[in-house]
């Protein structure tokens, strides 16, 4: 993509067009352009039915939204591990981006289910219950993660034959997962706590 991005820009700068002509581009920008909004298609439909399963579960429509709201900070994570490793956003990396909007979730549905639980048990204080949230669900969210982070090392690392082609794919995961799981673990417990004080019981979950 970076290449691409050059040689648009130096034809622009450099060629003059008739008026009538036009520039297109083919091969494998053209392959890749196309790659990339079938990705993009199948991101929005995974968030899409990531929510739609939340929600009937939850038997809510505030409770999975607010899950939900970790899922760009993971997004952003996966930019910020590419960049920093000196990967591409290439068509295998894309492909753990989608991939990232169904982890991401798993924490904040661990932390909203207990929170629920406490609630419905000890009808506590939201703030209370939030606090006490984060303390007890740390060990089995920080298990998940690290799980997680550990099965994906040996593919971003390249290790085995034709690991380097996939290691894009990990890096994304890995950047997206970790800075998601640090915003869950703070801002997820904070504006459930907030909802669950303004909105009624009844529109969240019973």
């Amino acid at each position: 993509m970076k290449l691409e991005r050059e040689i648009k820009a130096a034809i622009k700068k450099n060629v003059f067009l008739p008026k009538g002509f036009s520039i297109e581009y083919g091969g494998a920008a053209k392959d890749m352009a196309e790659s990339f909004g079938q990705l993009g298609l199948a991101l929005l439909l995974a968030v899409i039915l990531i929510y739609a399963i939340m929600a009937s579960q939850f038997e809510s429509f505030i409770a999975p939204f607010v899950i939900m709201f970790t899922v760009p900070f993971g997004y952003v994570g996966s930019v910020v591990a590419l960049f920093i490793f000196g990967k591409t956003l290439s068509t295998v990396s894309f492909i753990g981006v989608v991939v990232l909007a169904g982890i991401v979730v798993n924490n904040g549905i661990i932390l909203i289910s207990f929170m629920n639980d406490m609630l419905k048990e000890r009808f506590g204080d939201p703030d209370k219950v939030a606090l006490e949230a984060g303390k007890r669900r740390i060990r089995p969210i920080a298990m998940t993660v690290l799980t997680t982070v550990l099965g994906l090392v040996p593919m971003a690392v390249g290790i085995g034959e034709g690991a380097e082609l996939y290691s894009p794919l990990a890096f994304s995961i890995l950047g997206g997962l970790i800075v998601s799981t640090l915003i869950t673990l703070i801002a997820i417990p904070i504006i459930y706590s907030a909802l669950r004080k303004r909105i009624p019981l009844k529109l969240i979950e019973e």
